[in-house]
């Protein structure tokens, strides 16, 4: 299963991440098995093929996520940050699950790329790359939500 999905995504902690999801999702499926269909091999490389075509999916998406940002980022404002936006972050931060919460701060307080978090954490790239994505994501929402309210 690794070595398909490394061959396909061409980095290892993603490879290690689609390993890891094929066999959870043959466990939560193990039901449906049926060894007259396809021998046990056979239905855990078409899971693992599936979960390469997702994390080509999320791959692709995050690449026209940030090719939007870039495109839409408007130059810096030289400006005092507001105390209650950094309060509120701070706030959002403490909501954050505590390994999601570790990852955020070493990207954007201690400036870390994901491959210098993943070595210092010790955790794969995908991970940190997924911990990012979600935490970002649900802060968003979060502080959407929080702006319309006030």
């Amino acid at each position: 299963m690794y070595t398909l999905a490394l061959r396909s995504l061409g980095d290892h902690s993603e490879a290690e991440d689609v390993t890891q999801a094929t066999f959870v999702s043959a466990w939560k499926a193990r039901a449906t098995y049926d060894d007259e269909r396809a021998s046990l091999s056979t239905w855990l490389i078409a899971i693992a093929r599936r979960r390469i075509a997702d994390a080509h999916r999320a791959r692709a998406h995050s690449a026209r996520v940030m090719d939007a940002l870039q495109q839409s980022a408007e130059p810096a404002i030289e400006e005092e940050p507001d105390v209650a936006d950094a309060i509120l972050v701070a706030h959002e931060l403490e909501l954050l699950e505590p390994d999601a919460r570790t990852v955020v701060r070493l990207a954007f307080y201690d400036d870390l790329t994901h491959a210098q978090i993943s070595e210092h954490l010790g955790m794969p790239l995908g991970t940190v790359k997924s911990h990012l994505r979600r935490s970002l994501h649900r802060m968003r929402i979060r502080l959407e939500g929080t702006r319309v309210a006030h």
